[in-house]
């Protein structure tokens, strides 16, 4: 962990879980994990500046390749990379090569001056039992991330040795992106790798939950695999991406506004009829 210094421009790269897939919607907008560390930033230093430069679909060369210089030419002294996933779960896998792009990419950011903070991916196998036979890949593309962030002293979140990260909880219901909980929890990771004070439980288990049966278990695998699964291996084969045509939905470095907060949802107010009037008045 480092010494909580103040931040004035966070930048944050990467791919869909950087722009914040699984909190919000294309309508309302992504919150995500990176709109949440710099609310977390903001509340002690109310001056910082932040952009957010990642772009869904995104594998780690091109986050690289259009992200990096942008990234830099914004003089950020804090910076978020996230990138890999969408490598990891691809035909053609290379730790070795991912893992060059993102330590180029930690070496030109320490080298400008920035504090950078990146991330071990967890345990896919326990999120998504059908992916299992990819942690192989996770346990060597983490260790080359760990190894790439200690050469350049860049900060890792690691999560693949928490329990808690892998709680479906945490996980929107395509088991790729976060939910608005699990989002939370690595902004509050985040936050404590940076020193943060009041971050330490980040990774704290949750409330036990109702067992389910195995039949339960076996349709929800099924039903994944149907609605998540499959789509995403149709837009593979077809060459797609998910990120085709989109920017980056914050490119410029602009004041950190307050968190949403929950509006209240009020029944209507329905006119009182006539007679009521009537007996008010005669009330008066």
């Amino acid at each position: 962990m480092t010494t909580r210094r103040g931040f004035t421009r966070y930048v944050a790269i990467g791919d869909s879980q950087t722009e914040g897939l699984g909190d919000g919607d294309d309508i309302r907008g992504h919150r995500g994990f990176a709109d949440r560390l710099a609310e977390i930033l903001a509340a002690g230093d109310p001056g910082l500046l932040y952009a957010n430069l990642a772009v869904r679909g995104r594998l780690a060369d091109r986050v690289k390749a259009e992200q990096l210089a942008p990234a830099l030419a914004l003089r950020p002294d804090l910076v978020t990379v996230m990138a890999g996933m969408n490598d990891l779960v691809r035909p053609g896998f290379d730790a070795a090569r991912i893992a060059a792009d993102l330590e180029e990419m930690f070496a030109a950011l320490t080298a400008s001056g920035a504090t950078v903070v990146t991330v071990t991916f967890p345990d896919i196998g326990r999120i998504a039992p059908l992916a299992r036979r990819a942690v192989p890949r996770v346990l060597d593309l983490n260790a080359r991330i760990r190894e790439a962030a200690a050469r350049h002293g860049a900060l890792v979140l690691d999560t693949f040795p928490q329990a808690a990260t892998v709680d479906p909880r945490l996980w929107s219901q395509d088991r790729l992106h976060a939910a608005p909980l699990g989002h939370s929890r690595i902004a509050s990771g985040m936050a404590h790798v940076l020193g943060v004070p009041g971050h330490a439980d980040w990774a704290a288990p949750l409330p036990d939950r109702p067992a389910r049966s195995v039949v339960r278990r076996a349709a929800t695998e099924v039903g994944w695999a149907a609605n998540f699964l499959g789509p995403w291996a149709v837009r593979r084969i077809r060459g797609r991406s998910s990120g085709d045509g989109r920017t980056a939905k914050r490119s410029a470095l602009t004041p950190v506004l307050p968190p949403p907060a929950l509006t209240p949802v009020l029944p209507p107010v329905r006119p009182l009829p006539a007679s009521a009037h009537r007996r008010a008045r005669r009330a008066r």
